[in-house]
């Protein structure tokens, strides 16, 4: 069994207390690693770490170019061990290993991406109404950083984080998910290998009442940039606005998938089973709301069964799988609970329902795919994310009407629509609130384009240029050039 050490100022290290907990593995229910528990005082080692590195040391005297080599040097590192990595993540998340070694062949990016900006971010000189005086803004980094990852996509949604910190000059500390740390941990080994400085990048790993509450709420921690469920984004965002410390969100979703009567039948199918069946429905941008033109549901609705129907299920590592298994128990019985609501609330569950009767997946923590239909927009399975494989199918007639139920959700993450109108494109697309819509096409994500939600689903905006800002701060300068001090009791 693989066992691993936290990574603090430079160091690899034993929690505290010396206390480890087992990960296991989702296809087949068996411990594979041993964890770290850390604790309070290793999160406030962690955080100490990353600010005395902020404020001496070889960090904060790097140019913004050197910065940005160090960062490009770790892509390169990600990507010659992206097949390693990508096995990590699949022995502990679940997910396919098609989809993860994708990622992690696309993770460099965002370090590239970002390490070539990291030199390119400007001041200003203000032609200010103040005569004899010199006005001028830098933008600065805030200081220590927190990240904090889900366990669905470990290395990429810290990515998001990490790339623009670093490049703004900050210093970052990792709380990966309690179900899948070990990858970030394994990632931990590439930073150092890349010559960051002691204290610039640390890894804590451990449970949220304990880690994540303490890095929350450290007086040294400036901003605070998490993925994760609404709930748990809003007692973090609760506790970093006592000491106002800034915060990005991108929480939870129920994103709707509307195929008009004018869609390429067939591309939207794939689209719809692969925005929801893919990832095993394990995505904050899963398009769990299929809303579908009247004229075309039943025809449309037979056609996603009748391929759902074929869907491999099996071992994540074998690129022949193509539904693997829910990456925990807790949540594989929240998606079973999740189904038995949908079914007591009159939904009909016409592919599905449960776990499959194969002996071959019965170690591990499988959901079948889940088809219900005769759903109205009011019942849970509706609202309420599952974050699991299962689709909610709602027929509407009219443009107004499928804008109308996309829109009434808490959530406004993503969605995406499938017609040939190019006057519907840019109506519906205006009108649908959502920080992401996809158009004949969906689940497609790029390091230049922003990503972030509208009403519940989150607080501001990762990747593109405008993240960077995020991890910045403006100062404003002004210099006098005048020969005599003016009345001092007079503002200028």
């Amino acid at each position: 069994m693989q066992t691993y050490k936290m990574f603090i100022d430079g160091k690899w290290e034993d929690a505290a207390n010396g206390d480890t907990f087992e990960t296991k593995n989702p296809f087949n229910g068996q411990t594979w690693a041993a964890i770290p528990k850390g604790g309070r005082e290793d999160a406030e080692r962690a955080v100490e770490a990353a600010h005395r590195a902020f404020t001496s040391g070889p960090w904060p005297k790097l140019t913004a170019s050197a910065r940005g080599h160090l960062l490009r040097r770790l892509g390169d590192l990600i990507a010659e061990n992206a097949e390693h990595l990508a096995t990590i993540e699949v022995t502990d998340n679940g997910k396919l290993i098609n989809e993860m070694l994708f990622q992690l062949k696309y993770i460099p990016q965002w370090y590239y991406y970002f390490g070539g900006l990291a030199d390119k971010i400007e001041g200003a000189v203000i032609p200010i109404d103040k005569a004899d005086t010199l006005n001028f803004t830098r933008n600065e980094p805030l200081g220590v950083c927190v990240g904090i990852t889900p366990w669905n996509s470990p290395l990429l949604l810290l990515a998001y984080k990490l790339a623009p910190a670093l490049a703004a000059g900050n210093t970052f500390v990792a709380k990966p998910s309690e179900f899948t740390s070990a990858s970030t941990l394994e990632f931990a080994k590439l930073v150092e290998q890349a010559g960051f400085p002691a204290g610039v990048f640390n890894v804590v790993t451990g449970f949220g009442a304990d880690v994540g509450e303490t890095l929350t709420t450290h007086r040294y921690v400036a901003k605070i940039a998490f993925t994760g469920s609404e709930g748990t984004g809003r007692k973090i965002g609760e506790l970093a606005a006592r000491n106002f410390k800034k915060v990005t969100l991108e929480l939870g979703g129920k994103s709707p998938h509307i195929v008009f009567d004018d869609a390429e039948i067939d591309n939207a199918v794939n689209g719809v089973i692969s925005g929801i069946f893919a990832a095993t429905g394990q995505t904050c941008i899963a398009g769990s709301r299929l809303l579908v033109q009247r004229k075309i549901h039943d025809q449309f609705l037979e056609k996603i069964v009748n391929l759902a129907k074929t869907a491999r299920m099996g071992d994540p590592l074998l690129t022949s799988t193509q539904v693997g298994p829910v990456t925990t128990p807790p949540q594989l019985e929240k998606i079973l609970g999740y189904i038995n609501i949908a079914k007591g609330e009159g939904a009909e569950c016409v592919l599905g329902g449960g776990r499959p009767d194969n002996a071959e997946l019965s170690r591990g923590w499988f959901v079948e795919p889940t088809i219900f239909s005769g759903v109205r927009n009011d019942m849970r399975i509706a609202q309420e994310e599952v974050f699991g494989p299962v689709l909610a199918v709602i027929p509407f007639d009219s443009d107004e009407e499928a804008v109308h139920i996309a829109n009434d959700t808490n959530y406004g993450l993503a969605a995406g629509f499938w017609t040939q109108d190019m006057r519907r494109i840019l109506k519906v697309s205006a009108a649908i609130q959502a920080g992401t819509i996809w158009v004949n096409t969906y689940r497609v994500i790029s390091y230049m384009s922003p990503l972030g939600g509208y009403k519940h689903s989150g607080i501001g905006r990762e990747n593109g240029i405008a993240s960077i800002q995020n991890y910045m701060q403006t100062k404003s300068v002004m210099i006098s050039t005048a020969e005599d001090v003016a009345n001092p009791f007079i503002m200028r």
